[in-house]
């Protein structure tokens, strides 16, 4: 699965998952297949990163491994660290509401989690040349950071509801003639919290919520791609039940406009417009790139919307150290007015091409 030999060491190994795990992320990568192929990918890691799952999988095949839950799979691995950072992506543990626990447990160890908030952020192009960050105000309720979302003072706890158990609903039965009707509805004594708090939150007012405005710095990678994800756990919305984990914000990356250049993944296009006696002859123009003002040759014979490439001037690849490149469309310019003497060239010209 990861494209290593049975002797590949510990670095070919991490470097193999490194590479296809950026390929097929699902924040970056949104073929339909992406998130199954991730998967196997990460499982294929856990299993070739550690000596005693290998052995097990080198005797036995996928039979030795069949047992493992995916906690004793990805439980030992900091994804965090791996990844230096995550580049962006949600790298994170396995056992603190990760990008796995949302694959293998959808719904289940943490079922209330907030729901994900989604925001695009602008970037110039010189910025994504060389990475930046970029600040991102959002006003939206958050979980109050005084009680962490349970709602009660310091030093106090929330207590269960005897009336409803923790459940937050309460059932009733009633018959009519031969049918029974059962009605759920929520606690009248919490309120469907499940819980009663005794002290509340003085800043939340125990709701475990507080509508305050939040700015923070998002780190916008080197040559981070057109619509790529970048996946900020814990600061979407809060969750529907006090003390569970809020959801993701989710930083969507736009190229900004610049009326230079056009942006074809790593690549740049720009057109000049050169005078109809460098195309015919050759010269050498200036051209501005994000580097800066760059000489280029023009080739004698030019013809009118051909293309010049200036190597490793376009922006980086993402997750690499080489650089696209800053291809040049060249737009002839005829003279719409002629001098007399000119004309004169031009007419003589004309004349020796009819000889």
């Amino acid at each position: 699965m990861l494209g290593v030999g049975k002797d590949a060491d510990a670095k070919a190994i991490r470097d193999a998952f490194r590479a296809l795990a950026l390929k097929y992320h699902p924040d970056r990568n949104k073929a339909p297949e992406a998130e199954e192929k991730f998967k196997e990918i990460a499982e294929a890691y856990a299993v070739l990163s550690d000596p005693k799952k290998r052995k097990e999988y080198d005797s036995r095949g996928f039979a030795g491994v069949s047992d493992f839950s995916q906690e004793d799979l990805f439980g030992g691995i900091n994804f965090e660290d791996l990844f230096g950072g995550g580049m962006g992506f949600d790298f994170g543990d396995f056992g603190g509401g990760s990008i796995f626990e949302r694959f293998f447990h959808p719904g289940g160890r943490h079922p209330s989690r907030g729901a994900d908030i989604r925001v695009e952020v602008t970037v110039a192009l010189e910025k994504i040349l060389t990475g930046t960050e970029e600040t991102v105000t959002l006003s939206h309720p958050r979980v109050c950071p005084e009680c962490g979302g349970s709602g009660s003072a310091k030093g106090s706890e929330p207590r269960v509801c005897t009336t409803c158990n923790g459940t937050g609903q309460v059932t009733s039965t009633r018959k009519q003639g031969n049918v029974s009707y059962r009605e759920i509805r929520p606690c009248p004594t919490c309120h469907g919290r499940g819980k009663i708090i005794d002290h509340p939150c003085p800043k939340c007012g125990g709701s475990g919520t507080v509508d305050e405005p939040e700015s923070l710095n998002v780190k916008i990678p080197p040559g981070a791609e057109e619509g790529m994800v970048l996946r900020i756990p814990g600061h979407g919305m809060p969750a529907p039940q006090g003390g569970e984990k809020a959801g993701d914000l989710l930083v969507i990356v736009r190229s900004a406009y610049d009326p230079r250049f056009e942006r074809s993944g790593a690549d740049l296009w720009r057109r000049i417009t050169i005078p109809l006696t460098a195309a015919v002859l050759g010269d050498e123009v200036g051209v501005e790139s994000l580097d800066g003002p760059v000489r280029v040759r023009i080739p004698a014979g030019s013809q009118n919307d051909a293309v010049l490439r200036l190597v490793k001037k376009g922006l980086p690849h993402f997750g690499g150290t080489e650089r696209g490149d800053l291809y040049l469309r060249l737009n002839v310019r005829i003279p719409e007015k002629l001098s007399d003497e000119e004309r004169k060239l031009f007419e003589r010209l004309r004349e020796i091409g009819r000889e």
